[in-house]
């Protein structure tokens, strides 16, 4: 079983916040694949369904960003999963805009939902690193994020939400350079991503 986790805030002031592209990507998982209801339960919201024969459960905190730990933690102690079970969707200052990357553990690059997690569960879960890219200066960090995402972008972030969703089997069965790069490929055949050569 894995436990896919969407960062963002709840309510409909931050649904279209660039913090937000968590919730986006696991909502369209839940979309694609036919994902049962969501309903409320450990401090947040959950749906269930399954990719590549493997049973998936979508979490989406409702503590807002800053907690979501205590949502994640509840949700893995009561399914009893370890560290390698969880994966989190979340948005990343530090990759352009239409970027992806994924890494395990690590450090949390001032991410509070991250945090979060970390200080619930553990440090050694796999992230899906959403490039929002950075307004250039620290200062405008907590506004840029809490905006919502410009008109110009909204075509990339479909296009993102739509790779994810069209290849999350091979997360949850581990295959995460195959998913990497199917996510890669797909962005470039829409015009998005560009050279990747300054991979992070």
């Amino acid at each position: 079983m894995r436990l896919f986790v969407g960062l963002g805030n709840p309510g409909a002031k931050y649904q279209g916040n660039r913090h937000n592209i968590g919730f986006m990507a696991v909502d369209e998982i839940a979309r694609r694949h036919g994902f049962a209801p969501w309903r409320r339960r450990f401090q947040g919201e959950t749906a269930e369904g399954t990719l590549e024969r493997e049973r998936v459960i979508l979490l989406k905190p409702t503590t807002y960003m800053n907690e979501s730990g205590q949502s994640v933690g509840e949700a893995a102690k009561f399914f009893k999963l370890g560290l390698g079970d969880i994966v989190v969707f979340h948005d990343e200052l530090d990759l352009p805009p239409a970027k992806l990357r994924i890494k395990v553990g690590g450090g949390n690059a001032g991410h509070n939902g991250l945090r979060s997690i970390d200080a619930h569960v553990g440090n050694a879960f796999r992230r899906i690193r959403i490039g929002i890219g950075h307004p250039g200066v620290k200062e405008l960090v907590h506004a840029y994020v809490l905006n919502d995402f410009a008109k110009a972008e909204r075509a990339w972030v479909e296009a993102m939400t739509d790779a994810i969703a069209d290849n999350a089997g091979l997360i949850a069965t581990g295959q995460d350079a195959s998913f990497q790069n199917k996510v890669h490929l797909a962005m470039q055949a829409k015009g998005f991503g560009g050279d990747d050569s300054a991979s992070k």
